[in-house]
């Protein structure tokens, strides 16, 4: 279980792993157009899928939380994604807290 996971569990919500890089799996290669995907699997088990968000970039790494599967996890990242590669909460939290870093350090 990913922290996607753990906090669904502690909150009883629904929620979703969504990553710029991949940590662990395997995936065939994926076509270049927006909304394709491929299956990443660990051994046999699928356990996430490789999202391509925008045309000509990186896909991202989605993976089901809590209380939600892999299709409806891709479709909700799909709508939150427009602009930029990653899902605009992720986006938007990856900023704040780039943020805090830098006041800290």
């Amino acid at each position: 279980m990913g922290i996607a996971t753990h906090m669904g569990l502690f909150l009883d919500k629904p929620t979703i792993g969504c990553a710029k890089s991949r940590l662990s799996g395997n995936y065939s290669p994926l076509g270049e157009k927006r909304g394709n995907y491929s299956l990443l699997k660990e051994k046999e088990e699928v356990v996430g899928a490789v999202v391509r968000t925008k045309r000509g970039v990186k896909p991202i790494f989605v993976s089901p939380g809590n209380k939600i599967d892999l299709d409806g996890s891709i479709k909700i990242v799909l709508k939150c994604t427009g602009k930029y590669k990653l899902a605009e909460p992720i986006r938007e939290a990856h900023i704040f807290v780039k943020k805090i870093k830098k006041e800290l350090f």
